[in-house]
């Protein structure tokens, strides 16, 4: 079963048909035939995939988009097959700029585990539109490069294939492409013609930067089975001052927490730009249209409320991680800030909420509370703490200090280390009591 952010998600009754909606939020960017892929996904359900390489131990905010995608097309009644790389990832789709390292095969396989267990977080495996997890190393492995040549190969055209638009840019740099990357589109499109075998599968979803490798699948088919199949390739998603979407302080955003903390999450879609949050809640939220139209009058009118993000945030990181995970969250953006209990929040909570604080480390013997200011940073001399504290503004795990020779014990420290010192009302600092 899907996460409990999942549970009870459904497409917006609102359209006429899945189609319809997946245009309305922005998640068809470029397709196969318009009016049949239309026709297709308003009928009887079909089966169609997406695949995840395992390039890293866990999937991305880009990643994303697509389970969602999935995920829609399954409330719509079809059924989705989840693909993991696990022979595609051995060798490594092209990336515009240069070859990308190989990994070991066993990395890849640790890491195909990790991928599957993802993606089954994001779709159901009962019902009459049951999901499935399929790995390509199971078709791929077996053929010799005799067999993948004569039935396979032979169906792929060099021409067609050079003037793909990553391959076109890498023919074009001074890196080039190795042979191995070359041929991952007929790797790719050999996966749509086996899932076409196995499962009758008629669709496959992806980004729209993997058109070329999309596309390979489904001339692949028509060449083969004489069958017209489609594809769906969702939007590359830029935010709208040109800096990259997915990163925060330059580092992608992970779906494993042990990679990137819900807090981190919570604190990412939080940060969203009002410019921004319409798009978003559109693509990563399950949110009717008549609901994301009401946040969007509601960042109009009253921006500094930051409504829409607040929904973007429990949204999707109740996605993500599960709706505990993000109660625990917000409970710790308040108790950070004298709104909660600290001592309530789980020593994983507390340092991811306290992960980008200024930060110092003091022995136990002796923590005043004029060197806990000056040594965490918030005061710049011990006369400049003193005049905090007699001000009323000096503050030990949201505990007010007013006692210049206040001296902290063993029974304050958060989780037998930490204590977290605050300097009036918005300026923290985390110490760590060795």
């Amino acid at each position: 079963m899907p996460v409990s952010g999942l549970a009870g998600q459904r497409n917006d009754p609102s359209f006429d048909g899945i189609y319809d909606e997946l245009v309305w939020r922005g998640l068809i960017h470029v397709s196969t035939d318009e009016g049949e892929l239309k026709e297709l996904l308003g009928g009887p359900p079909i089966t169609f995939y997406c695949g995840f390489d395992p390039t890293a131990p866990s999937l991305h905010l880009g990643n994303l988009v697509q389970l969602l995608t999935m995920r829609r097309l399954q409330l719509a009644g079809h059924r989705p097959l989840g693909l993991v790389g696990g022979s595609t990832g051995l060798v490594g789709d092209p990336r515009p700029t240069a070859e990308r390292t190989m990994n070991t095969k066993e990395t890849v396989a640790e890491w195909v585990g990790y991928l599957e267990a993802q993606v089954r977080r994001f779709l159901d495996f009962e019902g009459d539109a049951a999901a499935r997890v399929v790995n390509n190393l199971d078709w791929t492995a077996p053929m010799s490069a005799i067999d993948f040549l004569r039935d396979v190969g032979k169906y792929f055209r060099v021409g067609t294939m050079i003037k793909k638009e990553t391959v076109a840019k890498r023919l074009n740099s001074d890196e080039g492409i190795s042979y191995a990357e070359f041929s991952y589109q007929i790797l790719q499109g050999m996966d749509f013609l086996q899932l076409y075998r196995d499962y009758d599968c008629v669709l496959q979803t992806g980004g729209s930067d993997q058109w070329g490798n999309l596309t390979s699948g489904t001339d692949l088919v028509r060449k083969v089975e004489g069958r017209s199949v489609h594809a769906i390739g969702t939007p590359l998603i830029t935010n709208s001052d040109g800096t990259k979407f997915g990163k925060s302080e330059g580092n992608a955003i992970w779906l494993d927490p042990a990679m990137t903390s819900p807090y981190a999450m919570f604190q990412f879609w939080l940060n969203t730009s009002d410019a921004d949050v319409t798009e978003r809640l559109r693509i990563f939220t399950f949110r009717s249209r008549a609901d994301i139209e009401a946040l969007e009058q509601a960042t109009a009118d009253r921006p500094h409320e930051r409504s829409a993000q607040r929904a973007l945030a429990y949204d999707v990181t109740s996605l993500v991680h599960g709706v505990d995970a993000t109660e625990k969250v917000i409970a710790a953006s308040a108790a950070l800030f004298g709104q909660g209990d600290l001592r309530s929040l789980d020593l994983a909570t507390l340092e991811a909420a306290t992960a980008e604080l200024d930060s110092a480390a003091l022995s136990r013997d002796g923590l005043g509370i004029i060197e806990l200011l000056v040594a965490s940073g918030l005061s710049a001399s011990n006369s400049a703490a003193r005049r905090t504290v007699g001000e009323g503004g000096a503050y030990v795990n949201n505990t007010k200090i007013t006692d210049v020779d206040h001296t902290v014990g063993e029974k304050d420290l958060l989780h037998g280390r930490y204590l977290l010192v605050r300097r009036g009302k918005r300026n923290l600092a985390m110490v760590d009591v060795a």
